[in-house]
């Protein structure tokens, strides 16, 4: 194996342990709900989701699973 690709892959390790390094700005996604799939989608700083919850709310589990899983990965959402 080439020994400079070994080195790399060490480098990634490291970076994937630090969760803080990474920081997404934007991203869409298929959240397989208990009912349904739905369309959530991240960007600069806001969440929304196709889910009905969400449209009175600004909010639902679907966004907050994900606000959970990606904690210091994405900007702090505040609900307006």
């Amino acid at each position: 194996m080439d020994y400079g690709l070994i080195g790399k892959m060490e480098k990634a390790k490291r970076y994937a342990e630090d969760r803080t390094r990474f920081r997404f700005n934007s991203f869409e996604l298929t959240f397989h709900g208990d009912n349904n799939d739905h369309k959530v989608s991240y960007k600069d700083g806001d969440f929304q989701c196709d889910c009905e919850f969400f449209l009175t709310h600004k909010r639902c589990a679907h966004t907050m699973a994900l606000d959970e899983i990606l904690k210091d990965m994405i900007a702090e959402t505040i609900p307006s």
